[in-house]
């Protein structure tokens, strides 16, 4: 009795050939391992902070007092207003804001306004800007004060307990981002046309192989290499450069996860590259259009609040902004994969739809 032909097999055989190529190609190493470890390397060994300083105002401030209209007069100071009290302290602890400023008005008495400032161990390199910047603001309103004979501001300063937040822990997960979307784009575009114009998908047909199993191979191939890249560029950034795994190896699985999903949706992209180019040389330009908007304006190198209010918007509809945003809650915050279901659901939305795209787009000859 023969023996029944097995696409398991098959599918297992070309995930083996495919991940071989892979390997075997300088560009896929390069764009998925050497290239985002450049970045990471720099930013670990520069350190440093951020360009602006986020502060939590509490909403019952009086705007018009001269303490506040100077600190808006700031270009880094970016003053949070739309939060409430406890979304602010969580965000104070976790190094998302830099400090909390309560303005106090003492009408007929001196000093007329009094501010209470909260910084955070979580940011303390850009606590001691911001204090600095206050003193400055206080120095300036009392200087200019007519006949005060006390000062018309006074400034009380708490810390609070949080997590150092480090510049790797924000480049990290963007250029573990950026490197999923090089391995689901370029990776899957390129092998896919390439296969289609040299006739193996054809020759394929010739076989008991089924069509899934064409797909699945490469798909498997892709994902596992992209896992592999990940799990390096994270080991390396954490005990090289101290990058934050909250809950360790839990923390690490959970960004492998995220990372499987993230590649599936970005494959979803090459398939429809690869179904619309014509020929290998037509698929960069393509891909191009597809990764270096998201490359650029996701949150890749700087939060997306450091964007102007016009292009936001734009970069809150990507799918590597949520894809960056679940990585960096889940290493530093500690969030778990149910704490960020709001990105893996948009996430999905994005996965269906460019999938609904790519079938019909996607050609096998």
């Amino acid at each position: 009795m023969p023996q029944q032909y097995s696409n398991v097999k098959a599918t297992l055989a070309m995930s083996k050939a495919s991940f071989r190529s892979i390997l075997r190609s300088p560009s896929a190493v390069v764009f998925t391992l050497a290239f985002p470890l450049i970045f990471i390397l720099v930013f670990g060994f520069i350190g440093g902070g951020g360009i602006k300083l986020d502060v939590g105002v509490a909403k019952d401030n009086n705007q018009q007092n001269p303490i506040y209209q100077a600190l808006k007069k700031i270009p880094a100071i970016r003053l949070v207003e739309t939060q409430s009290a406890e979304e602010m302290k969580k965000d104070l602890e976790k190094g998302r804001l830099d400090g909390i400023i309560d303005i106090h008005t003492n009408p007929g008495k001196l000093p007329a306004y009094t501010v209470s400032v909260q910084y955070t161990k979580a940011s303390l390199a850009n606590g001691n800007i911001l204090k600095s910047l206050l003193n400055n603001v206080f120095y300036q309103i009392n200087m200019h004060a007519p006949g005060a004979p006390k000062p018309v501001a006074e400034l009380r300063e708490t810390t609070v307990e949080g997590r150092v937040y480090k510049t790797i822990d924000f480049i990290l997960p963007g250029q573990l981002g950026f490197s999923l979307l090089s391995t689901g784009v370029f990776g899957t575009a390129f092998v896919f046309i390439s296969l289609r114009l040299t006739l193996v998908i054809k020759r394929f047909f010739a076989t008991p192989v089924q069509r899934f199993s064409i797909v699945l191979g490469e798909a498997l191939a892709r994902i596992t290499f992209a896992l592999i890249g990940a799990l390096f560029i994270i080991l390396i950034g954490h005990f090289a450069f101290g990058f934050t795994l909250i809950h360790g190896f839990i923390t690490v699985i959970n960004m492998l996860v995220l990372a499987t999903v993230g590649v599936i949706v970005f494959m979803g992209f090459g398939f429809t590259i690869s179904g619309i180019a014509k020929n290998e040389t037509s698929v960069p330009p393509i891909a191009n259009i597809v990764t270096l908007p998201q490359f650029l304006l996701s949150g890749t190198f700087f939060s997306i609040n450091a964007f102007p209010s016009w292009l936001q918007p734009i970069s809150k509809a990507l799918p590597l902004t949520y894809l960056n945003d679940a990585m960096r809650k889940v290493a530093f915050e500690g969030a778990g994969l149910t704490d960020v279901s709001h990105q893996l659901l948009i996430l999905a939305i994005w996965g269906i739809g460019i999938y609904a795209v790519a079938i019909k787009t996607f050609k096998w000859e």
